[in-house]
């Protein structure tokens, strides 16, 4: 076994001084995702920090401490990382009426019905997770249903994607949504001059604006329900993706006040009021939060038929989807941020939306450099354009369950020839060498362990396709867990910190019943946390 000793514990061995620490745990298989993926034994922990890592008899010889924690040869990780994620979008959804799964359009109806029965507040109804794409009907809602049902409260349900929703007849009119009213980057879907209530894009947005805004005890629920989820999870640090200001130190202000342990990657909205906030003072970084990104749009969803495509949609023809902002709005964003420390981190989806950011990034980082602006997703990238990534650096930031979700449909959408470069996660990887793995919660499930499965073995949770989804894009079980660890980390210039279990990064691990890199696919579902740490504090645990 490779010997860890750094930082201060090489001194201790020299001496032969025995130091007291906060914690040691040992006799464990403990995957440190360093450089050469070692795996140790043992490992002191001191003040929040790693101390040591190393051998069982090292660790116990030269250490001594107020707890330890025999692992009884139960394994190891460095805490997971979701490197794109919406924590406190989740966190609201828990709140709301959950139409995640709902089998047809009457299968919402009936749920909003239970719903409405135990919901207090009678204001609006509010729900998410409805996807026509598995109903039996394929295609959008219309209202009529939902205004009956409701005639004097308002109601907005999104898509599970959080790019399209329906909204009854009460929450158009407040938006002052009407037939003929266009909107750049969005759609209001009309037949038979009568407005259907669904929403594309930036056309939700109307209503979102109406609707009440969220106190700081609507925050703090939100919040601590969703990371006691993560780290059940044996997730420890998320990145939440398009959040304003003002949420952003409401979280702050959550961990000072000891309410709010889970670690955050904020990527500000692209929105006037975040730049004036902060372009001018910097990034803004604590032990548990670091604000450094923006998070623009490029385009909508493939489910939806947001994303824009070089050619139209296999399914729809004549249709190519569109950008949500004019292309020199996003020139501009990377002009400005160019000459900051931020990170600029775009949603593109379709081949077009790749293309048009890709062009973007390069013309403003002219080559290899370590600004790691990201596109988010990057789902599908015409075969010209997969260079551009490792060209000038650019780091595609992908969630692999996305390519199980849509495995079903996504043929439909783009045909057999540019499905190809669809969900490529191994050419990706291939531009730069690392990739950054999430997952999108709320729009994907919360759990890693179908990030990894979704990865490696490209099935979705029932074990279809057989075969696997088109496994010459499959990652190996090392770069998925790099991907959900050192990599995440070191999409969000994290990664001297955490990531990898080293002496002198935080003290932030899980301890699983099952080994991830030995375990059969058909049982890496079934692997369970038995507890998170983070900082060396039992956030989670099961015994």
């Amino acid at each position: 076994m490779r010997k860890l000793f750094l930082l201060a514990a090489v001194s201790f061995l020299v001496s032969c001084s025995v130091k007291k620490v906060d914690m040691i745990v040992h006799h464990a298989t403990i995957y440190t995702v360093d450089s050469a993926f070692s795996i140790a034994e043992a490992m002191a922990i001191d003040d929040g920090k790693i101390v040591a890592v190393g051998s069982n008899e090292e660790i116990m010889k030269y250490f001594s401490a107020k707890e330890a924690i025999d692992a009884e040869g139960q394994v190891i990780y460095p805490g997971f990382i979701d490197a794109h994620s919406h924590f406190t979008g989740y966190g609201k959804n828990l709140f709301e009426a959950n139409l995640f799964g709902s089998s047809s359009w009457d299968d919402v109806l009936h749920r909003l019905t239970e719903f409405e029965k135990k919901q207090q507040d009678t204001s609006w109804v509010i729900g998410r997770g409805w996807d026509q794409n598995k109903w039996p009907v394929k295609e959008f809602p219309t209202n009529e249903r939902l205004t009956i049902m409701f005639p004097n409260r308002p109601v907005i349900l999104t898509r599970v994607d959080g790019h399209a929703a329906i909204a009854n007849d009460r929450a158009l009119a407040l938006a002052g949504i009407y037939p003929d009213m266009k909107i750049t980057g969005g759609e209001i879907e009309v037949k038979n001059g009568k407005l259907t209530g669904i929403l594309i894009d930036n056309a939700v947005d109307l209503v979102d604006k109406v609707i009440p805004k969220p106190t700081k005890e609507d925050y703090t629920n939100w919040m601590t329900a969703a990371e006691k989820n993560c780290f059940a999870q044996g997730l420890t640090t998320l990145s939440d993706c398009g959040i304003m200001y003002n949420v952003a130190e409401t979280i702050d202000a959550l961990q000072k006040e000891g309410k709010l342990n889970m670690r955050l990657y904020v990527m500000l909205s692209d929105a006037k009021e975040n730049y004036d906030k902060y372009l001018a003072k910097g990034p803004y970084k604590t032990d548990k939060l670091y604000i450094k990104g923006f998070k623009l749009y490029g385009d909508g969803a493939l489910g939806s038929r947001g994303a824009c495509l070089l050619q139209p949609y296999n399914d729809k023809p004549g249709w190519s989807g569109f950008l949500l902002s004019n292309p020199s709005h996003f020139d501009s964003a990377a002009n400005i941020l160019s000459k900051t420390e931020f990170q600029m981190c775009t949603h593109a989806i379709g081949d077009s939306g790749n293309r048009a950011i890709l062009n973007i990034y390069g013309k403003y980082l002219n080559g290899k450099n370590d600004k790691r602006w990201r596109i988010e997703h990057a789902q599908v990238v015409n075969q010209n354009d997969f260079s551009l990534f490792g060209m000038n650096s650019i780091i595609p930031s992908v969630q692999p369950t996305h390519a199980t979700s849509d495995m079903y449909w996504a043929g439909d959408r783009l045909g057999q020839e540019r499905l190809k470069g669809a969900y490529a996660y191994k050419q990706l990887l291939q531009q730069n060498g690392w990739i950054p793995l999430g997952t999108d919660f709320p729009v994907e499930d919360i759990s890693p362990f179908k990030t990894f499965l979704a990865a490696v073995v490209r099935k979705d949770a029932s074990g279809f396709p057989g075969k696997g989804f088109q496994m010459e894009n499959a990652l190996t079980r090392e770069e998925a867990i790099r991907g959900m660890t050192i990599w995440a980390a070191r999409a969000g210039f994290l990664e001297n910190e955490i990531g990898s279990l080293q002496a002198g990064k935080k003290a932030d691990f899980i301890i699983l019943d099952k080994d991830l890199m030995k375990v059969d696919e058909k049982e890496i579902l079934n692997v369970k946390v038995q507890w998170t740490f983070i900082g060396g504090k039992k956030v989670f645990g099961t015994n």
